[in-house]
């Protein structure tokens, strides 16, 4: 039977839980009624309290688990949609990220963040955060991408001792399917080539990444091979595979749905520019959301990410330059 995106991250806070008693599970109706997207449901009754219940509070989510996690806890903190967690901003990167460096104490936290856009969600409830988290030294942010990496990956995020922001995409849940769950995985902080190509590289992340995968089976029926790179991780990222992406394409478009300003692809294409210029044949070009508030309206919000449509309009004027 097949498993969803968010079946693998249910399955893999199980496992989890039942290989170290250190590992619980904190968050807001994350209990009885199984997370607000059900990502926990079954799991309160499977491990009597180590699935709690948190106040309506961020702020008091993410202290209380930097206090367990110096402790010796693993908790994971469940953030109901990935744009609350700015509430808890201050003890995120003033608390976690600089603990370790400041104690010799390593604070084991894996935040997850409920990310990205759909329908009708909204300015407050669609924000993609990873380019924010990432800018901070100490803190690893994994975008999954696929159902294997929804589950592999977070298995990783609960055992690595640097607190970790776990962006797993809204979209994906019940959109992704695999036949079974991975018994092996590519390293944290190691891109994947999703796709081969030779006249433009196109990397990803998160939802955008079947996207980017759906625009190069487009370019594909007109003789144009587009190379796509799952980045995986927005920090750190895995330069050493963009390089050599763009050194058999020489062309780089980047796409990510977080907003334009200081973005995750930025950092991308300035990497490429400091480091692999020379392998360029034309300007690196990116792609993301408006540089607005995301809109609810479902055709407001289409028109506001990027698209399959957009990715391949992107590419077309790429492969003119």
């Amino acid at each position: 039977m097949a498993i969803t995106y968010l079946e693998a991250i249910r399955e893999a806070q199980s496992k989890a839980l039942a290989e170290n008693e250190s590992v619980y599970i904190y968050g807001q109706d994350v209990a009885e009624f199984g997370g607000a997207f059900k990502a926990t449901k079954g799991l309160a009754e499977k491990f009597p309290g180590r699935v709690i219940d948190s106040p309506i509070s961020e702020d008091a989510m993410i202290g209380s688990a930097i206090g367990a996690a110096i402790e010796g806890m693993r908790p994971i903190v469940e953030m109901q949609f990935a744009d609350f967690s700015s509430i808890a901003f201050n003890q995120i990167i003033n608390q976690a990220a600089t603990h370790f460096w400041r104690t010799g104490v390593p604070c084991p936290i894996t935040v997850r963040l409920p990310s990205g856009g759909t329908e009708g969600s909204g300015p407050f409830h669609s924000q993609s955060m990873e380019s924010i988290y990432a800018h901070y030294p100490g803190i690893i942010v994994m975008t999954p991408a696929t159902v294997e990496d929804a589950y592999t990956m977070l298995l990783e995020a609960i055992e690595i001792d640097d607190p970790v922001i776990f962006c797993e995409h809204k979209f994906l849940y019940y959109h992704l399917k695999a036949d079974k769950l991975p018994t092996e995985n590519l390293p944290v902080g190691k891109a994947r080539i999703a796709r081969a190509g030779r006249h433009a590289t196109v990397v990803a992340n998160s939802a955008m990444v079947h996207e980017a995968l759906k625009s190069a089976r487009e370019l594909a029926e007109q003789g144009w091979e587009i190379e796509v790179v799952d980045l995986r991780t927005a920090k750190p990222i895995d330069t050493d595979t963009i390089l050599a992406s763009i050194a058999r394409t020489g062309r780089l478009l980047c796409v990510c749905e977080g907003f334009p300003w200081g973005g995750l692809n930025a950092e991308v294409v300035s990497r490429v520019v400091a480091e692999g210029f020379h392998l360029l044949d034309a300007p690196p070009q990116r792609l993301n959301s408006k540089d607005t508030p995301i809109p609810y309206h479902p055709n407001l919000w289409k028109a506001h990410r990027p698209t399959h449509q957009s990715i391949s309009a992107a590419t077309r004027d790429l492969l003119s330059l």
